[in-house]
């Protein structure tokens, strides 16, 4: 098929590399001209682990392009992605400025059948907006073209989203025409050889899903991390507490990890959505409120523990942080629990020290220079008065615990994820506090 992805963010560029590599002629539209004369030169705007290999070995097939013509774009795809930003507006409603506008470009410019796809996150009735915006633009032209509006929300984890896209647990299609229907069930046969994985549903239904699964997964979260913070108080192990209660196959394991609160580009703003779409239609979502106001409040943790340890006045110590971006796998700021951490250390007059494996450049931009960057683990802990662990990544599971002992001028650890057994790392003559560890 030949394939338009409008927008080369992480949605965008996974979903446009990994339709090339099956075979598709993808056309990649991004209107930020610095950001395609990268991707010219093989530089990707994004850090995804595996991604730069598939967008160069579908760019060296001939079978990923990318950009800026919106003429072209539009004439190149009979499907037509709309992988654009939505950003929270003021109020915590999506904001939904560069999807219409994408939206009325295909309707300026198409001259005949196409099936534009909502892949972007968006409020239920968004796809109606769509179709209402190309259908004015196609009746400004004195034209009647057939053309049809699909939701197909992403379910792509972040520092797995090749592998997510690749080998999708599940494929949602919203969709009211056959045609349409038939048009993305091929789109996405190879994806799903060994059995079907497609829920055809109703367009408003589609929209609702993705949120539905966020903020799921969201709640999953704060509720563990309420856990663990009384967990903490009763003298319990919220370790053993996720393992008896994840064993129950009702509940299961996933995200029943308690630590010091999400972060990212989908959970805090899709929370926020869902919750200014149940207002707006009269149905209050409290338990989404209470979800909310749960991780604000465990983003201070690790702040209220270094307080308890050294008091509010922290003028004149040092802090290692390892770990910036909102989880592992990515450089992604956005939202990051490591911002609430550093912002609180610097008011009370701390400095910091930062170390991220992927991340240090994207945090520069985001923090600027109130903090400092190592270059690797151990090169944050000179001087510092205790390390604070932020991200898992994989790298930090199994430190050398005397070489940190020595690097620190007090021998403490506070773990906002729990990484390290208490007990293993106490014997090494450090001293740690958890989330909810006994």
């Amino acid at each position: 098929m030949k394939i338009t992805v409008v927008g080369t963010g992480y949605v965008g560029l996974v979903t446009g590399a990994c339709l090339a590599e099956v075979g598709n002629d993808v056309l990649c539209l991004d209107l930020d001209k610095a950001k395609i004369d990268k991707l010219h030169q093989g530089i990707l705007p994004i850090y995804e682990p595996g991604l730069d290999e598939v967008v160069a070995r579908n760019v060296a097939a001939g079978r990923l392009h990318f950009t800026t013509d919106i003429d072209r774009s539009v004439a190149h795809g009979t499907v037509q992605f709309i992988a654009v930003g939505t950003p929270p507006d003021e109020d915590g409603s999506a904001d939904l400025q560069y999807v219409v506008a994408a939206a009325r470009n295909i309707g300026q410019r198409m001259t005949d059948y196409k099936v534009v796809v909502d892949k972007s996150t968006v409020p239920v009735g968004t796809a109606e907006k769509v179709k209402a915006a190309i259908a004015d633009e196609v009746a400004k032209r004195g034209l009647s073209l057939d053309f049809s509006v699909v939701s197909n929300p992403e379910f792509l984890k972040e520092g797995a989203a090749v592998e997510d896209f690749m080998r999708p647990d599940r494929i949602v299609i919203g969709a009211e025409d056959d045609q349409a229907i038939h048009t993305m069930r091929a789109l996405y046969h190879p994806f799903q050889r060994n059995h079907d994985r497609t829920l055809v549903m109703d367009i408003r239904s589609a929209e609702l899903t993705k949120y539905a699964a966020n903020a799921m997964l969201a709640t999953r979260i704060s509720f563990m991390n309420e856990l663990a913070n009384l967990a903490e108080v009763l003298g319990a192990d919220i370790e053993l507490v996720r393992r008896g209660i994840g064993s129950d196959p009702r509940i299961g394991y996933s995200f029943l990890y308690s630590g010091c609160g999400y972060g990212g580009s989908c959970f805090p703003k899709d929370v926020k959505a869902l919750q200014k779409t149940g207002e707006e239609n009269g149905v209050p979502l409290r338990v989404l409120a209470a979800v909310e106001e749960a991780n604000e409040a465990q983003k201070q943790r690790l702040i209220d523990k270094v307080v308890a340890r050294f008091g509010d006045d922290l003028s004149g110590r040092r802090f290692a942080v390892w770990g910036l971006a909102f989880k592992p796998g990515t450089d992604d700021m956005r939202e990051a629990p490591s911002l609430t951490l550093i912002d609180g250390l610097l008011a009370r007059g701390a400095t910091v020290c930062g170390f991220d494996p992927v991340a240090n450049h994207e945090a520069h931009r985001v923090i600027g220079d109130r903090i400092d960057y190592a270059e690797n683990p151990m090169d944050a802990l000179g001087g510092a008065d205790a390390l604070l662990i932020v991200t898992e990544w994989k790298q930090f599971r199994a430190p050398d615990f005397d070489a940190i002992k020595l690097a620190l001028k007090t021998p403490l650890i506070i773990d906002g994820r729990n990484l390290y057994e208490p007990a293993a790392v106490r014997a090494q003559g450090l001293e740690y506090d958890a989330i909810g560890r006994k």
